[in-house]
């Protein structure tokens, strides 16, 4: 075979896999859309006035917007084989930082301004420790979560900062909705649609599925794995910063226990949206339906006053069902 042959054999084959991996995506976001579907449907039936109230659709969104936010950055340390367990830690030391008498001295750009650069912060020191320290991630991430906690607890001393800055609460108030689109949901769109650019469209986003797929593969090509990795625990910093933002808006407060959880609810929605949990593939839509998916099943559970510990119980057996099947199609060669 000679070698213009071997390579017009080869184009049409990647070209091939490139479009059976698309497919198989595009049939776990079908899924996905029809589990949401079930679940409009549930909540239209129990609840009809409430559930499909237009302020109640409108909260769904809201609130799905915060987590959202931080699911986005997960899914891209995720993709590179990483964790992240401290991004809710992380989400309630910027808003608490961000909430103190002094940043509100500085008004609405010192408010956002402290939220972001002490999620860069967090995200960098988890991004040194674990590239350039060599510790694994689960073990910084841990280590960050019980620091960023107690500094959070620290600050406040247990109390509720209240946020007195108009600029910041009037964009939670509904006259400050577009269209009838709460400002918080157009931010997660924006930033839903630069996460799938990135991730999608750029040498970054090629990168960090090479690193999560095989990382000393990726090395011998050149990439510079620790300086990739780094950039991917900033980037979920940043993201936690942008949500302890929208947290302070939507809450109007700065509390210690903000972003209880969202560890959780960020990983379940990235694994369940289709993100391989051992790196090598991430889908930042399948990670936003996920999301929708969570943050619908706890709307309908608190419209029907069911106890929260049912529903992380439900949270919990989608989660141990999505690895399951992330393990069945593995062994298939579907991935």
């Amino acid at each position: 075979m000679t070698l213009s042959t071997a390579k017009n054999t080869k184009a049409p084959a990647q070209e091939g896999g490139w479009r059976s991996l698309g497919l198989k995506a595009d049939v776990r976001n079908l899924s996905l859309l029809g589990v949401l579907a079930v679940l409009i449907a549930v909540g239209g039936f129990t609840k009809p006035d409430e559930f499909l109230a237009t302020s109640n659709l409108q909260l769904v969104l809201t609130q799905a917007s915060v987590i959202g936010v931080v699911t986005v950055g997960m899914t891209f340390v995720i993709t590179s084989g990483g964790i992240d367990l401290s991004v809710g830690a992380i989400v309630a030391l910027a808003s608490v930082w961000a909430t103190t008498l002094a940043t509100q001295e500085y008004g609405f750009a010192g408010i956002l301004f402290t939220a972001v650069v002490v999620g860069l912060a967090c995200g960098l020191v988890n991004g040194l420790l674990i590239a350039y320290g060599g510790m694994v991630p689960f073990i910084a991430t841990l280590a960050m979560l019980a620091s960023a906690r107690g500094l959070a607890l620290q600050i406040t001393d247990g109390r509720t900062q209240i946020v007195t800055v108009d600029a910041v609460l009037d964009l939670g108030i509904p006259d400050a909705y577009i269209l009838g689109i709460p400002p918080l949901v157009l931010v997660f769109a924006a930033v839903t649609v630069v996460g799938w650019l990135i991730l999608n469209r750029t040498t970054f986003g090629r990168r960090t599925v090479a690193v999560g797929g095989n990382a000393e593969a990726a090395r011998l090509a050149g990439i510079d794995v620790r300086r990739q990795r780094l950039y991917l625990y900033l980037l979920s910093g940043l993201c936690c910063g942008i949500a302890a933002f929208l947290l302070i808006i939507l809450s109007g407060s700065g509390q210690n226990t903000n972003g209880n959880l969202y560890e959780l609810d960020a990983i379940a929605a990235a694994i369940i949206g289709g993100t391989l949990l051992t790196g090598g593939r991430g889908t930042i839509v399948g990670s936003v339906l996920g999301v929708l998916v969570f943050t619908t099943i706890t709307n309908i559970f608190a419209l029907n006053n069911l106890q929260s510990d049912v529903q992380q119980i439900a949270k919990g057996a989608i989660i141990v069902a999505a690895v399951l099947v992330q393990r069945r199609t593995a062994r298939h060669g579907e991935v």
